[in-house]
């Protein structure tokens, strides 16, 4: 079946506390998706964000960003005022100001927690049975991160010893002297995880289904390698041994050196992959697709000393490859996962994708971006649109490409002499040439084709997502207020319907209903 999407981060949606959530503008994107005509709203990754502000770099795998928690609904639940929502001074920049977040908005959260703790509601059903179900995860997660606050919010690695290495005794000492900050981190990811099961339910309702994005890898300070070191490539200080990039290409002399540490992958097939199965079901009750980043490494994965100050000394080592997926799909037989298999591109990645039977990637830019080729874009052959096949979903750009316009605007008079003729224009302008691309990519032969909001808008690199290998000026556009017109919903879906992927609604059953249950 054909469908379409939007590509849109949660931050990145408007409202008035200086970074999207889970607040009525959400639920207004949902309805701007249903008029458009579309069947997927792709977010990114939801977790606590760590250094340097990147969804990919969280403190847990599992837990979610108490900054998209909708302070309005909060504040309907009595457990916050207006008036301190507005004192606080959330707003301010179109951008997100992830350091001003930080200050403003945890003070506004505890006094929501202590207001929980008056009403009694920790003892309410609900959110006991919130912490029960999740235990397997909350319980370390909310101790590394109350530890975390105790030593003024350093790396686990620069933790006392006793806490850094786990000791039993001094892990108990501590969850009993602070209670109270553990309890907090339990409060928010009730709240996370209430409101998101809302706006998800809210979605699905009106026939859109989330497409959520999981990075392969973890943050070295988090919850996951804290807790489980033993999943990971580290030395008896727990430190990593061997970390996590790419190497070098047409895009990055010196490659791309992550820092998150590798997995230790004969300790998981030991295990029957246990933490993948329990990372993956988390995810399926999350989304209704679920995207993996760098699926590639599944097959091989670019190892680099930690001692490297660069990715020109890696090497790349066998992944676990089929074994994991059969293990997981023997676990959870309805899954949907679509495989981010972008970059170089081996026989074997090919073959791994293809068993798997998961739908792959493909980005039109791609296909005329001559930094990375020798024979110009017809060596590109898969991302060129007359090269696809069905069981792909074919994107624009990503949240790591530049926006359309904004990539026009920068590539060779060649690559856009090349891109204007295979859409048959001559001497269009950036936005015109735009247009006409993203309409290839609609009517591609792509089972799914999902497109960056900003590409819709037409905008340029002032509404870039994201630069790979940079620190700073990074995840922090949002969408204009007024940017969802009813023009714009009317734009979308003529186009989504002439290329045959409108939602197809199911039939209503024929004759009268007997009032008999089956």
């Amino acid at each position: 079946m054909r469908t379409s999407g939007i590509l849109l981060p949660i931050f990145s949606l408007p409202g008035e506390y200086g970074i999207g959530g889970f607040s009525k503008e959400a639920y207004e994107f949902v309805d701007f998706l249903e008029k458009a005509g579309q069947s997927y709203w792709q977010i990114l990754p939801v977790g606590p964000t760590s250094y340097g502000d990147s969804p990919y770099q969280s403190f847990s795998t599992f837990a979610g960003n108490p900054y998209f928690i909708s302070l309005d609904t909060l504040v309907k639940e009595r457990l916050l005022t207006k008036e301190e929502c507005r004192k606080a001074r959330l707003t301010g920049d179109r951008k997100v100001n992830y350091g001003l977040q930080y200050r403003r908005r945890y003070p506004l959260l505890r006094k929501a927690y202590e207001r929980f703790l008056e009403k009694g509601l920790s003892d309410s059903k609900e959110y006991k049975a919130f912490v029960k179900a999740n235990a397997y995860w909350l319980t370390d997660y909310t101790l590394f991160m109350a530890i975390k606050d105790a030593n003024g919010g350093v790396s686990f690695q620069q933790w006392p010893g006793e806490l850094r290495m786990r000791e039993a005794k001094a892990l108990k000492e501590f969850s009993k002297s602070h209670e109270k900050e553990i309890g907090f981190y339990k409060f928010l990811q009730f709240k996370f995880y209430e409101q998101w099961n809302a706006l998800k339910e809210y979605a699905n309702k009106k026939g859109i289904g989330i497409i959520g994005d999981i990075p392969i890898y973890v943050a070295e300070d988090s919850s996951d390698v804290w807790a489980n070191p033993e999943l990971f490539q580290l030395n008896k200080n727990r430190k990593p041994t061997r970390i996590a990039g790419c190497p070098p290409d047409g895009f990055s002399e010196d490659g791309q050196r992550w820092g998150n540490p590798l997995y230790n992958w004969p300790y998981h097939k030991k295990t029957g992959y246990a933490w993948w199965i329990l990372r993956i079901k988390q995810c399926v009750r999350l989304y209704d697709v679920v995207r993996i980043d760098h699926f590639r490494g599944f097959d091989e994965f670019y190892s680099i000393p930690a001692s490297e100050e660069t990715a020109r000394n890696g090497a790349w080592k066998k992944g676990p490859g089929m074994s994991l997926f059969k293990a997981v799909k023997a676990e959870i037989p309805e899954l949907n996962i679509i495989a981010e298999d972008l970059g170089y591109i081996t026989d074997s990645v090919r073959k791994l994708v293809k068993d798997t039977g998961f739908p792959n990637m493909k980005v039109l830019e791609f296909a005329f971006d001559g930094r990375d080729l020798k024979d110009g874009p017809a060596s590109l052959n898969d991302y060129l649109p007359f090269r696809y096949e069905h069981n792909c979903v074919v994107y624009t750009g990503t949240h790591d490409n530049e926006t359309l316009v904004g990539w026009l605007s920068n590539i060779s008079d060649a690559e856009k002499k090349e891109a204007a003729a295979y859409v048959g224009l001559k001497n269009p302008s950036d936005k015109q040439l735009a247009k006409a691309l993203l309409r290839q990519a609609v009517a591609s032969v792509a089972d799914y084709c999902v497109i960056p909001m900003q590409d819709y808008l037409g905008l340029d690199n002032k509404a870039r997502i994201n630069m790979p290998s940079t620190l700073g000026e990074n995840w922090q556009w949002r969408m204009d207020q007024k940017a969802l017109t009813k023009d714009l919903a009317k734009e979308i879906r003529e186009l989504t319907s002439i290329y045959g992927r409108l939602p197809v609604k199911p039939e209503k059953a024929k004759g009268k209903s007997t009032g008999k249950k089956s």
